[in-house]
């Protein structure tokens, strides 16, 4: 008897608490693009908490003076656009291909993650984010499995081959447009190197056992688009 095999995604590979991941019972596979309440809540969350610790993040704490509120707007501004097209963008790419191949799909936030992340944002002025991922069941085959894995990054590799061209030959001595072109590609091709690194639970590791050529394909895309970038002045804040 065959069984079907669960299949995690997430820099936590097996969820600390199952049942915020996973429904009870039978899982019925929704029809791609669906969302359910309690995905739609996490996305929410993860991406209003994300948006604060990185605008903290890009506005420095200052011990006698505190932060700098002037600038929080503008920080709110650039990480809000960030958020949404690097790390929505990238979960919402796994979610629909796992979809297409008929699996339920739907993300799921990691609220100690999350917490990390605030935490480091508001205190230290660096982000590290393990926010949550897209979590999918229905026996995955392998090809499968890699597809999925490869949609995240390779949705951040072509926002960050769109934007490049647009900040270093029509924007980049725009201050305004010129910051927000230029963050929106180093955050998103950043957010592809990290993610195509072959370590752990990350997306790599699961592109390589699928294919390895795809593999070293995108990453040598990602980090070329990235050391493009940051050879750049990328933004002026």
């Amino acid at each position: 008897m065959n069984e079907k095999r669960k299949i995690y995604t997430s820099f936590h590979d097996i969820p600390p608490r199952e049942y915020m991941y996973f429904p009870k019972g039978t899982i019925e596979v929704s029809k791609p693009g669906a969302f359910s309440r309690l995905e739609i809540k996490h996305l929410v969350i993860s991406m209003f908490i994300l948006t604060l610790a990185f605008a903290f993040a890009l506005t420095p704490f200052n011990l006698r003076l505190g932060f700098n509120l002037y600038n929080l707007p503008y920080g709110l501004i650039l990480s809000f656009i960030a958020i949404t097209t690097a790390f929505f963008f990238h979960e919402m790419s796994h979610k629909f291909m796992a979809q297409k191949y008929g699996l339920w799909a739907e993300y799921r936030m990691f609220p100690q993650g999350l917490l990390i992340a605030f935490i480091l944002g508001l205190l230290s002025g660096f982000v590290f984010a393990a926010p949550g991922a897209v979590m999918f069941q229905g026996g995955a085959r392998n090809y499968e499995t890699g597809r999925i894995a490869m949609a995240g990054p390779m949705a951040n590799i072509i926002i960050a081959l769109i934007t490049l061209p647009l900040y270093v030959f029509v924007f980049y001595e725009t201050e305004f447009l010129g910051t927000i072109t230029g963050f929106i590609c180093y955050i998103n091709a950043f957010l592809a190197v990290f993610n195509l690194l072959p370590f752990g639970p990350l997306d790599g590791t699961k592109i390589i056992r699928w294919n390895a050529t795809v593999w070293i394909i995108m990453l040598i895309l990602s980090i070329t688009v990235f050391m493009v970038t940051i050879s750049n002045t990328i933004f002026v804040y």
